[in-house]
């Protein structure tokens, strides 16, 4: 049985789907790997952020993107943020977003 990816938002998948075209094509490649086989594939695609919050990591030729995103009941994954990576360290803003989202979807 496949995964379900789901956003949280139009506005998010808007932003996912306005990355740009390398990091687009990188980000449905990680989304197709996580339907068929679960939120758990590992570095290089994905990676935990702590407390039920993961991320898919996106790379093209144009940058890094980012979209964090949890699990819920039923094999659902929901994407609850995504941005374009400009430093080293993922942004605590980004992070806190991610989290208040997660807890909306979870209750």
């Amino acid at each position: 049985m496949k995964w379900r990816i789901t956003f949280c938002s139009q506005k998010v998948k808007s932003q996912a789907l306005a990355f740009p075209d390398g990091v687009l094509a990188n980000f449905l490649h990680v989304i197709e790997l996580m339907e068929e086989f679960g939120p758990h594939i590992g570095m290089p695609y994905t990676q935990p952020m702590g407390s039920g919050l993961f991320e898919i990591r996106a790379r093209g030729k144009e940058g890094i993107g980012r979209a964090l995103f949890c699990t819920l009941p039923g094999r659902e994954l929901m994407v609850l943020n995504t941005f374009i990576k400009k430093s080293k360290k993922t942004p605590q803003k980004e992070l806190e977003l991610a989290r208040k989202r997660m807890r909306e979807v979870s209750k």
